[in-house]
């Protein structure tokens, strides 16, 4: 009886996706891509939702990362890497995970909550060797490849929904 329709599904609720309030941008060392995204989610909806990044591992921070997000007029300068235990809060609507560790971290910490965990795998560009302008062009990717993606997932306009 494929055919037949749901005579009850006029009565059924709808059902709207959940708004997203808070974010949890996670990468290996908190020293470059989940501060990047962090900032970048910030300075695109301001205090619109809640923002926040840890490590795996706390790392140093990164004065090439600092560089290329101040060529966007947005300072990280003052960021200090921390880690999932050092974070205040762990009541988050969605954590990204930017690298492998992280992701299996995230999966961790979100075991027994209502999070949403995506991964969305992104170049380490430490790891990019050579001048500082060729090792800029690698920050400038990642800083840019994070931007059209949090763009992406998280449009201007209403509230951002999971």
């Amino acid at each position: 009886m494929a055919d037949t329709p749901d005579p009850f599904a006029a009565f059924a609720p709808a059902v709207h996706p959940a708004q997203i309030t808070s974010v949890l941008f996670a990468c290996t060392h908190n020293s470059i891509r989940s501060p990047m995204a962090a900032a970048l989610l910030r300075h695109l909806h301001g205090h619109r939702l809640y923002v926040d990044s840890a490590g795996v591992r706390e790392g140093d921070p990164d004065p090439f990362a600092a560089a290329v997000m101040e060529e966007m007029g947005i300072d990280i300068s003052r960021h200090r890497a921390k880690t999932f235990d050092q974070l205040e809060d762990t009541s988050f609507d969605l954590v990204v995970s930017l690298s492998p560790e992280a992701q299996h971290r995230a999966v961790e910490m979100t075991r027994t909550t209502a999070c949403d965990v995506e991964f969305w795998h992104t170049f380490d560009p430490s790891f990019i060797e050579g001048n500082r302008e060729t090792r800029l062009a690698a920050y400038r990717q990642v800083r840019d490849s994070l931007l059209a993606r949090i763009k992406q997932r998280f449009p201007l306009g209403p509230v951002p929904v999971l």
